[in-house]
């Protein structure tokens, strides 16, 4: 049976490293105070993103942050890969802007093992800031990892809101599906958290979520950063009547800590209230005509 997973969610406060190795530094620092507390730590999309306005010489230019990110994006991974195994964790450190061999700049979130081997999920549904204003591409279909605590999903941010996203995820043996965000509303903040609830009702599965949280008027892309973390699980026997396992303050940079069992995912599905994941309709639905009215 695998044991349960012990998940660290950083609600990631925006700071203003300014240069790769202080942003190295910082981020070594935060690992190494949630690790103690985790298996596996996930950090938010974009969080990176923070460099931009140092690496662009200091201009709030989305267009140049952008540039300079993707210039960069080699040093900050190995950055983040250095990280993952000099503390020995499990790690999803946010996402960053890194452009394919086609030259399509793409967001992509690495999956890190503690001994440094990565893979990665890129993000493919695209806000309208993405694709009107920074000029960042779909990716690549779901994909799913496997882990020692079995097989995982990474849905980022938008893409969490799509059900077929993380429900190929999910048939694919997912029984956990990471979002990491970065939202600069509430309005923003919400559509995820209700998206993330409602993919692990519907799947039967946890979706965990975690934001960039702060202020940062240097930054043209992280100006604002609002939410905070939190754990969906099925709402159904032995959940909380909400679903929601854990939940951060909103706002405020903290790690939030969960323990997950893959065993309470195979008991729910099988005798829970109801059978949400077996239920799904396996083939679509033919397009509705109007109804008749009599």
């Amino acid at each position: 049976m695998t044991a349960p997973l012990r998940l660290g969610l950083l609600q990631y406060g925006v700071a203003r490293p300014g240069c790769v190795a202080d942003f190295a530094r910082a981020l070594e620092a935060r690992l190494d105070a949630g690790r103690a507390g985790a298996d596996l730590l996930v950090l938010p999309e974009y969080a990176c993103v923070e460099l931009g306005a140092a690496l662009a010489g200091g201009a709030t230019d989305e267009a140049r942050e952008l540039a300079a990110m993707v210039d960069a994006a080699p040093a900050i991974l190995a950055a983040m890969r250095a990280a993952a195994q000099r503390l020995r964790v499990w790690l999803l450190p946010g996402t960053l802007p890194m452009r394919r061999d086609d030259g399509a700049v793409v967001n992509r979130a690495p999956l890190i093992a503690p001994d440094g081997r990565l893979a990665f999920q890129e993000k493919r549904a695209m806000t309208r800031f993405e694709t009107e204003r920074w000029g960042v591409t779909r990716g690549a279909d779901p994909a799913v990892f496997d882990t020692p605590w079995g097989r995982i999903g990474i849905s980022i941010c938008y893409d969490v809101e799509f059900p077929k996203h993380v429900r190929a995820q999910v048939e694919a043996g997912a029984w956990l599906v990471l979002a990491p965000s970065c939202t600069d509303t509430v309005h923003g903040f919400n559509r995820v958290a209700i998206g993330a609830a409602a993919r692990a009702m519907e799947n039967q599965c946890y979706v965990a979520i975690t934001p960039t949280v702060g202020v940062a008027p240097w930054s043209a892309a992280l100006d604002v950063n609002r939410g905070h973390a939190a754990v969906f699980g099925p709402i159904d026997r032995g959940f909380p009547e909400d679903g929601v396992l854990a939940r951060g303050a909103p706002d405020t940079e903290q790690w939030v800590f969960c323990e997950l069992d893959p065993a309470r995912i195979d008991r729910v599905r099988e005798d829970g209230q109801v059978r949400n994941h077996r239920d799904w309709p396996r083939a679509p639905f033919a397009r509705p005509a109007p109804a008749a009215f009599a």
